[in-house]
């Protein structure tokens, strides 16, 4: 069937003119990887298609037996990768190949240093797969044709990488892609079968399917001859073999096949379950973490097998939210080949599986913490916050997801999270029976929050909390080794033995005296409290906010507020110093004008300390100009 030719011009997405740009001069010291990502397609392009054949057989078009091949010739100076899984239409080549349709694109591009070590690492975590063509080529052509349209008709992609491609509808009598790179001046170190093939064994061993290149006997000539192909990597699933037999190295690889990484992974998890409920996993726990973590559409890191067959990527039924960024593979024994995301919700093959999962991620993670602290520091800065949702999401393991979390402390005011409840309880004073925490918007605002006070004046340590997710896990952890975590900006405050007896005995007869300055208090600032009193929490700060033991504390209430929750405004406390100096003037203040002031002046004090806003900032500041200088005068 003969095609009309019509060639279209289009311009590439402007990220993708950057990206090229970038991995052209980042990435030329480490060129040879094109080769692996574009197998790494192509292999995923035949985990595709079996998926999609397990429903519709005649997607193979009588051509079951898949595979990867690579070409090369020297007289044109060009490389060849061809596939015969799934193939694209040409919606799919634009989409794929002139757009990057990925999330945290923006966050990539800000992330961008302009050093060339840095930067390759970055991109290479971003995932560059068919873009790396453009590090040895300086033009590329895509012909690809998507299985089973019941047409010959394929799609030519063309560019030099400069901004613009060309498409073309053109005869393609089988499915799949084929890739072929002119190379540029300087690169024949690729033309070469030992080079290549290498490459191959290095990066690609692992790949699941046949890789295939023209025998040695026939590399100096053009002829292909199917007998004389012979298979270069070992073709089998990595997963399937033993652990004695895969080397450091290849295990580094799959991951950054499966993980679309360029870095090696912190460590690795592979095992054998059998029983009643049989399945081998390898996971993967990554060295950085990708930069759509945080979005919401983020795909979770594991490929579902049945049987060594690909089903699905992004199986999220798999690993829990709080564990999304672990990466590898499952391969059941016992799921059915025809298995579909509805049947995964409520399935016992898949809940023993991810149980078992949990546990053993987990328990690597003990591992390292135990063994390797710089390993798992390294972890905890890049996957501690996500970690923190772990509490509130999975009960089961709330102890031992517990025992893994880091926290900054006042037991060396360092912005690094390094202390463990472990830790905190080791240190925890004689007598003490809780474990205080104060949760803030910033490192600094929890440091010097004035809630702290006391606590340092008895050295006793408070844990410093000032990721957003701090919030929701301490609403979850509620305890920990039977202690129970209270916040220090919330209730009243009893240190139980930590006080003594002649201490209690003047906190009481302090009380008692200020009942009067209590009253006045409040009553000046009505509805703007919930309650006043005089607290022995500060040391050097004459008030501050506290709130009620049930309500939500105000960083709570501002962080739902931040980002569009209707929230009730949540009415604190104020507690007073009465061993303040501005606290006993106010004691002693017959004037009602300047009370008031005084009153107000502090509310907004502790207001700010906290972090909270002014409703009428010009108000406060006319009044504190006013007090100012009636003092000097």
């Amino acid at each position: 069937m003969t095609v009309e030719a019509h060639k279209e011009t289009l311009g590439f997405q402007t990220e993708v003119k950057q990206l090229l740009n970038l991995m052209i001069h980042s990435l030329y010291s480490n060129k040879e990887i094109f080769l692996r990502e574009l197998i790494s397609n192509a292999s995923d392009a035949a985990d595709k298609l079996r998926f999609e054949a397990l429903s519709d057989d005649a997607l193979y078009e009588d051509d079951s037996e898949l595979k990867i091949r690579v070409d090369f010739d020297k007289d044109a100076r060009t490389i060849t990768i061809t596939d015969n899984g799934i193939g694209m239409n040409r919606e799919e080549v634009i989409e794929n190949v002139g757009t990057i349709a990925k999330s945290g694109t923006r966050q990539f591009f800000e992330s961008l240093t302009g050093d060339q070590a840095k930067d390759a690492n970055l991109i290479g975590q971003f995932g560059v797969g068919f873009y790396s063509s453009f590090i040895v080529a300086d033009k590329v052509t895509l012909t690809s044709r998507r299985a089973g349209l019941g047409s010959e008709h394929g799609v030519c992609w063309e560019s030099a990488g400069e901004g613009e491609y060309t498409l073309e509808t053109v005869e393609k009598p089988t499915r799949g892609t084929e890739i072929v790179l002119h190379l540029r001046e300087g690169e024949d170190e690729f033309l070469e079968a030992y080079r290549l093939r290498s490459i191959i064994k290095k990066y690609s061993d692992h790949i699941s399917l046949p890789i295939v290149m023209k025998s040695q006997n026939n590399d100096s000539g053009n002829e292909e001859k199917k007998d004389e192909d012979e298979t270069v990597n070992s073709a089998s699933a990595l997963w399937s073999r033993s652990k004695t037999d895969i080397s450091d190295e290849e295990y580094n690889e799959f991951y950054k096949h499966v993980g679309h990484d360029f870095q090696d992974p912190l460590t690795h998890i592979h095992s054998r379950v059998e029983g009643k409920t049989e399945y081998t996993s390898l996971l993967y726990i990554p060295s950085r973490a990708p930069f759509d973590l945080w979005d919401q559409n983020h795909q979770h890191g594991i490929k579902l097998y049945v049987r060594r067959v690909f089903i699905m990527d992004d199986a999220d039924q798999l690993m829990p939210r709080y564990l999304r960024f672990v990466k590898g593979v499952m391969d059941s024994d016992d799921l059915p080949l025809n298995v579909s995301r509805e049947i995964l919700q409520h399935n016992k093959v898949i809940d023993s599986m991810r149980s078992g999962s949990i546990k053993k991620v987990l328990g690597a993670l003990e591992d390292m913490a135990r063994k390797d602290d710089e390993k798992y520091k390294t972890f905890w800065k890049e996957f501690g916050r996500v970690m923190k949702e772990g509490p509130g999401e999975d009960f089961a393991n709330r102890e031992q997801i517990a025992k893994l979390l880091r926290f900054s402390s006042t037991h060396d005011d360092s912005e690094e999270q390094h202390v463990s409840l472990d830790d905190y309880i080791s240190r925890m004073k004689a007598g003490q029976e809780k474990i205080y925490f104060i949760t803030a918007d910033s490192f600094a605002a929890a440091k010097n929050s004035p809630h702290l006070e006391v606590f340092r004046k008895k050295g006793i340590e408070v844990l410093l909390l000032s990721d957003r997710v701090d919030e929701w896990l301490m609403s979850h952890l509620t305890e920990f080794d039977s202690k129970a975590m209270v916040s220090v900006a919330r209730g009243d405050l009893d240190l139980g033995d930590l006080d003594d007896k002649e201490e209690k005995k003047q906190q009481k007869k302090v009380e008692k005296e200020s009942k009067d300055l209590v009253k006045r208090v409040k009553d000046v600032l009505g509805e703007k409290v919930k309650d006043v009193r005089v607290t022995h929490r500060l040391t050097t700060s004459p008030a501050c906010l506290v709130a009620d033991e049930n309500d939500m504390t105000a960083n709570m209430e501002r962080i739902l507020k931040s980002i569009g929750q209707d929230v009730p405004n949540m009415k604190p406390i104020l507690e007073l110093n009465p061993e303040h100096a501005l606290v006993s003037r106010l004691k002693e203040e017959t004037d009602n004008e300047r009370f008031t002031d005084w009153t107000n002046i502090l509310f907004d004090q502790a207001l700010l300390s906290e972090g909270g806003q002014l409703e009428d900032p010009a108000s406060f500041v006319q009044k504190l100009n006013k007090l100012l200088l009636e003092l000097s005068s």
